[in-house]
């Protein structure tokens, strides 16, 4: 008689090898894709464009209102193109910018935009903000009036406004005289300004009275009080006189939102640290 034997082979499963290898493989291709798409972030902007992003993303409360938190404090697209302004002061840049691009230069001469790198004055201004900036890091309520203090660079040079929000003001109703958070920050604010070469003016806003309300006070008094009041402070806190070239009220003539002259950031004091003049040549001082 004849034995079947029958054999039965298991086969055994293969040694499980884990995921972890793709998600390192993904993050890795995502950091790619990041620096690619900062190399070309890069190449498409200017040098001044790329110290307004160095500004943005220092680590100090404020910004030079380059910012992109919106409100008072603006916001600005990368490329001038595509940016919608938001206020006349931008809307001038933006157009003043396209005619510098439409001006023919003559023979010989470059044109300012042939270069990247930003002139001498630009680069004063972004120093200027910066230690004003700093200088501001000394307030312990800081993060609390971040709304109400907005630096930016101007073509006149750079203005320093302390501006009113809904709920926060900086001056008294229909008075000229300041809070006294007022009066610390810009006590905080002189020793840099007493430091910085610019000569100062100083004017002040107020926001436009609503059809059928009646006006905390005459507005042009009441704008050039504000003026001198944040002079006098800056003067007591160490500014010699030959500093300032102009305090002035203007009343509501230039408010910051035209399409809405009546909201509380209309209402503002403006610290210009204006640009040196430009040295006159001998031959024209004949």
């Amino acid at each position: 008689m004849t034995t079947i034997i029958i054999k039965k082979v298991k086969k055994a499963g293969h040694a499980h090898h884990g995921g972890a290898w793709k998600i390192a493989y993904a993050d890795f291709v995502t950091a790619m894709m990041a620096f690619f798409l900062l190399m070309w972030l890069i190449s498409m902007t200017t040098q001044e464009q790329k110290i307004g992003l160095a500004e943005y993303f220092s680590p100090a409360a404020l910004s030079p209102a380059t910012s992109g938190a919106g409100g008072i404090l603006y916001g600005r697209a990368l490329d001038t193109s595509g940016n919608k302004p938001s206020t006349p002061r931008d809307a001038e840049r933006g157009s003043a910018e396209q005619e510098d691009k439409a001006r023919p230069t003559s023979p010989g001469r470059a044109s300012d935009r042939d270069t990247d790198r930003p002139t001498a004055s630009v680069q004063a201004n972004y120093s200027a903000i910066a230690s004003l900036r700093q200088a501001l890091q000394t307030l312990p309520d800081i993060a609390e009036l971040s709304k109400n203090i907005v630096i930016e660079p101007t073509k006149e040079g750079v203005d320093v406004s302390l501006v009113d929000q809904d709920g926060r003001s900086m001056f008294r109703e229909g008075s000229v005289e300041p809070y006294e958070r007022t009066r610390r920050v810009l006590e905080a604010l002189a020793p840099t300004l007493r430091r910085l070469p610019n000569r100062l003016s100083i004017a002040g806003y107020t926001a436009a009275a609503r059809p059928g309300s009646t006006r905390a006070g005459e507005p042009w008094t009441l704008t050039a009080g504000r003026a001198l009041a944040v002079r006098e402070i800056l003067a007591g806190a160490g500014i010699p006189n030959d500093n300032f070239l102009s305090v002035v009220g203007r009343a509501d003539t230039e408010p910051v939102f035209p399409d809405n002259p009546y909201i509380a950031p209309n209402r503002r004091v403006t610290v210009t640290l204006l640009n040196a003049s430009p040295p006159v040549p001998p031959n024209l001082l004949r």
